[in-house]
């Protein structure tokens, strides 16, 4: 089971850390996964990271604003974002890897939260 928190109302500009607790602990999945679904749009990747080593996968769209990270002692991953923008507004969702392939492809991620909603006002 996912736990995400942390969404709010912010301003252009400001910042949100994100977090997602698992009770699975960190054997159950390869890795997690940040999604955001805006409204009337599909729901698409922003940002993943494997449980171990130091990779991290990011969106074009939110490089250089948002760093993903994990706690593997707190079996708790984070998602800091920065230089917020009104296009950023969307449901967040974090989501457990259990499969082998690219960390932007959702259909690998097996464990999904209930969604944090995140409004950033202009």
């Amino acid at each position: 089971q996912l736990q995400a928190s942390g969404g709010g109302l912010v301003q252009a500009g400001g910042s949100l850390r994100l977090s997602c607790a698992t009770s699975e602990g960190t054997g159950s999945s390869i890795g997690m996964g940040w999604f955001r679904q805006a409204p009337g749009k599909e729901r698409e990747f922003v940002a993943g990271v494997p449980w171990g080593g130091y990779s991290t996968f990011y969106a074009d769209s939110v490089k250089g604003r948002f760093t993903i990270s994990r706690d593997n002692a707190r079996n708790t991953v984070y998602l800091q974002m920065n230089s917020l923008k009104p296009e950023d507004t969307a449901v967040y969702y974090c989501a457990g890897k259990t499969r082998r392939g690219s960390y932007y492809d959702e259909t690998l991620y097996d464990y999904w939260g209930q969604g944090t909603l995140v409004t950033v006002s202009s």
